[in-house]
């Protein structure tokens, strides 16, 4: 078989922020790499674009804040090696009824790993945070303070891995749509075909897709990965005139969850433009990602209503000034995938999917693990049993959660 160009040790498939933190992580460990893109390197099609992405420590399970604590700890250390900021830490709250399962698993969880917080009344969460929120009688605001919590800039976050990647000898290619990854039955290893006739070999492949992991992995192995795309919809409201400051990064607004049932609302402190703030619903709907309704049926009438009762007139609630369209790839359990391929291809292809919806901040760690499994075949410091592609076979749900 002919191949195009050079051959690599590891060869990555999809340059959003996993992908491109894969690469970096390779190559500073001595690995030959070659990072592709299906479309122009930063573009805004999939789950890594825009502006801002929350960092939080505030997990239900454990393994997570293990995993976010170590990320904010890289985010840190490739910011510095990079000369600039993507990671901008503030204060962080969560508001739930004071009986919520899921709130009470999140207190257990910081008891357990020594994370300081504060259980606040809702007299307390008003006197915190005068004139911007009220919460019911029966609710509790669940307060970090400076150290972990943030906004990761993601756009931004993306380059930055690149660009270390690139430093550290990567080879980028953009624009070239992988079609199919053949196991190579003379030399071993792995041929990446591309829909233009390319053809590398690489003794490993991560493969990082996103939204179009489901139909990659289909096609290489047959494989049906429980993995949903949707899209979502990313909202910016105006704040009251005079009352910007008091709603800026920088001051002592935080980064936000607010979970009732089946609705979860968060926010950012504005930064990204001026005298607006990001207010929005997590979710979405499911969708083709290469056939997008680009925002068209999704509602936003709980959204304003929860504004509209929370921040007493500070923001108007009536539309919002610009929304976004993002895509989510979640899986049934909301877990993540990290492991291997398996089947024909043994331990030659890993994959890594599902994090859409909560993964972006713990991309460092995740880009970690990912070459540790191309490079060793096992992964270090994270228990990888809750992310096994094998957890579906038993529950087609995947993990059991009692929240």
């Amino acid at each position: 078989m002919e191949y195009s160009g050079d051959e690599f040790d590891v060869i990555v498939v999809g340059a959003g922020i996993m992908g491109s933190s894969t690469a970096y992580q390779l190559a500073k460990r001595g690995q030959k790499t070659l990072l592709v893109e299906q479309f122009d390197f930063l573009h805004p099609r999939g789950s890594s674009h825009g502006d801002s992405r929350f960092i939080r420590a505030t997990y239900p399970e454990d393994y997570y804040q293990d995993m976010v604590l170590e990320s904010s700890l890289l985010w840190e250390e490739a910011q510095q090696q990079i000369g600039y900021n993507v990671y901008l830490k503030s204060q962080h709250l969560d508001m739930g009824p004071s009986d919520s399962k899921k709130l009470l698993s999140v207190i257990a969880t910081c008891q357990k790993n020594g994370l300081p917080y504060q259980l606040l009344q809702p007299r307390e969460v008003a006197e915190k945070y005068p004139g911007w929120l009220d919460i019911p009688e029966n609710w509790v605001g669940l307060y970090i303070g400076l150290g972990v919590g943030g906004v990761i800039k993601s756009t931004k976050a993306v380059s930055m891995f690149q660009t270390l990647a690139f430093q550290e000898g990567v080879t980028l290619r953009d624009n070239m749509e992988v079609k199919n990854i053949v196991k190579d039955e003379v030399k071993g290893g792995v041929v990446v075909v591309t829909t233009n006739g390319d053809k590398f070999w690489g003794k490993k492949c991560v493969v990082t897709a996103g939204a179009w992991m489901r139909k990659l992995v289909k096609t290489v192995s047959g494989l049906e990965l429980p993995i949903q795309p949707s899209e979502v919809m990313v909202c910016y409201w105006r704040i009251k005139e005079g009352h910007e400051a008091e709603f800026a990064m920088g001051g002592d607004f935080p980064t936000f969850t607010y979970s009732f049932g089946d609705s979860y609302i968060y926010g950012l402190p504005s930064f990204e433009y001026p005298g607006v703030i990001k207010i929005s619903l997590h979710g979405g709907y499911p969708c083709d990602p290469d056939n997008r309704a680009w925002g068209s049926g999704i509602t936003m009438e709980s959204l304003k209503q929860w504004i509209k009762s929370s921040f007493k007139g500070l923001i108007d609630f009536n539309s919002p000034v610009s929304t976004h369209s993002c895509m989510y790839s979640m899986t049934p359990d909301e877990d993540f995938v990290i492991d291997f391929l398996g089947g024909e291809f043994g331990k030659d292809v890993v994959i890594g999917c599902g994090f859409s919806g909560h993964g972006f901040k713990m991309a460092p760690v995740v880009g970690r693990l990912l070459a540790d499994l191309a490079i060793t075949g096992e992964a270090s410091g994270v228990d990888l049993k809750h992310f096994r592609i094998g957890r579906f076979e038993d529950n087609p749900k995947g993990n059991v959660k009692d929240y």
